[in-house]
């Protein structure tokens, strides 16, 4: 890895990455015997093995970007695609076997909890510690230290060793020093994740002053917050690129089609009856997430089988979002009764759909005489709405805007 200490120039790539791959093994004792065959291979000027040898596998392979300053790119995927092994080679912690990393000017990196401090220092000693290792004299340092200390907010504790702090206050060291050290390339794991919403807000504050001037790469399991500051994003999947681009609400839709399951899950049924179809009307039924466009109607059809007459009943139908928060239910619509001589079939009506872009489900539950419950199931349909914008509001509302001008 190549580190060089650079004048601050607009849209200077900071970080260019070609071909990186690494490999690991996954089990130990071969993975010693093959860390030995490959020291002697060293040695002797023999060139690194690329290929797979048994029992290993690719954490990472043939990843390529560049990041420039003010630019941040979010790098998301499930838990094993590849993510925490690319930051490492990133931060220097490991080598990569294949491909080039060039990084420009100091690195500052949030990449594990806690990392980075001396548990039996203070948290005033780790500032210096820290500073020192980006390369920062003392006397520099000491011009920052009350502006970290401030921004921590954790001024009574700073003379306390760290091993005694909770992950909350690590964090808020970590993240204290790394802005206000102000990097030119600033690595962000989940760390934010441990914060509590009044510090994660005043991070997001911070990172939107200092993104001018440096380039962030920031990973997280939270599209919400992937969506509120990356300019770009690279999809994980085993270890490889499933997306790599400018257009992050394409990545996020992909990654979340990636987790998205079509099949039911019946939380409670008295026995009364059982749902066996349901559909979106007029949409093509092999998809396997159905779309529609924003602003059009959706029309749904649901079909169950009775086994029990009910007197009268209550249908709700439960829309959640890609975060699979709840969004929006249905109005009160009490039905006639029902009885085991035949089955129902519901049509549903909702016209002009205004939820944002994104991937939604729907749960429905069934209650007798508005509030006793006998049927309930979750996520019995997916779909997707489709518009050129992407926002993270959960809807997006069609408007008539009207310009007057006065002096």
């Amino acid at each position: 890895m190549k580190m060089n200490n650079l004048t601050l120039k607009e849209n200077e790539v900071l970080v260019k990455v070609e071909g990186l791959s690494k490999k690991f093994c996954i089990d130990l004792k071969t993975s010693l015997w093959y860390g030995v065959k490959d020291l002697w291979a060293n040695i002797a000027g023999n060139k690194a093995i690329r290929h797979l040898r048994p029992k290993e596998f690719w954490a990472v392979k043939d990843i390529s970007f560049t990041l420039r300053r003010g630019e941040c790119l979010g790098l998301i995927g499930h838990n094993g695609a590849g993510k925490s092994t690319l930051l490492k080679i990133l931060n220097g912690l490991i080598k990569p076997d294949q491909g080039k990393v060039t990084i420009r000017g100091r690195v500052g990196a949030l990449i594990e909890l806690g990392a980075g401090f001396n548990p039996i220092l203070s948290g005033r000693e780790n500032i210096y510690n820290n500073g020192a290792v980006l390369g920062f004299t003392k006397a520099e340092i000491d011009d920052k230290i009350e502006d970290i200390i401030e921004f921590s907010e954790i001024r009574e504790f700073i003379d306390m060793p760290v091993q005694n702090y909770s992950s909350g206050m690590k964090v808020r060291l970590g993240f204290a020093i790394a802005a206000q050290m102000e990097p030119d390339v600033l690595i962000i794991d989940e760390v934010l994740a441990v914060g509590d919403l009044g510090f994660v807000l005043k991070c997001f504050k911070t990172i939107d002053v200092i993104l001018p001037k440096t380039a962030i790469i920031f990973v997280s399991h939270s599209m919400p917050m992937v969506s509120r500051i990356c300019s770009k994003i690279i999809l994980m999947e085993k270890g490889r690129e499933k997306y790599n681009g400018y257009d992050v609400g394409k990545a996020i839709d992909i990654y979340y089609k990636r987790f998205t399951i079509n099949k039911s899950n019946v939380i409670f049924d008295d026995g009364s009856l059982e749902l066996i179809e349901v559909k979106m009307v007029d949409i093509p039924t092999n998809i396997e997430i159905k779309e529609i466009n924003w602003g059009d109607d959706l029309k749904l059809f649901f079909k169950f089988n009775v086994f029990k007459n009910v007197s009268e009943f209550l249908f709700r139908v439960i829309f959640y979002d890609k975060e699979q928060r709840p969004i929006a239910i249905i109005e009160k619509n009490i039905d006639c009764g029902i009885s085991n001589d035949n089955g129902i079939e519901i049509f549903l009506t909702h016209e002009n759909i205004e939820m944002s872009k994104g991937i939604y489900s729907i749960s429905i539950a069934l209650f007798r005489n508005v509030n006793e419950p006998f049927y309930r199931s979750n996520n019995v349909l997916n779909f997707q709405i489709l518009h050129k914008d992407d926002v993270w509001p959960p809807f997006l509302l069609k408007s008539q805007y009207k310009l007057k001008k006065f002096n």
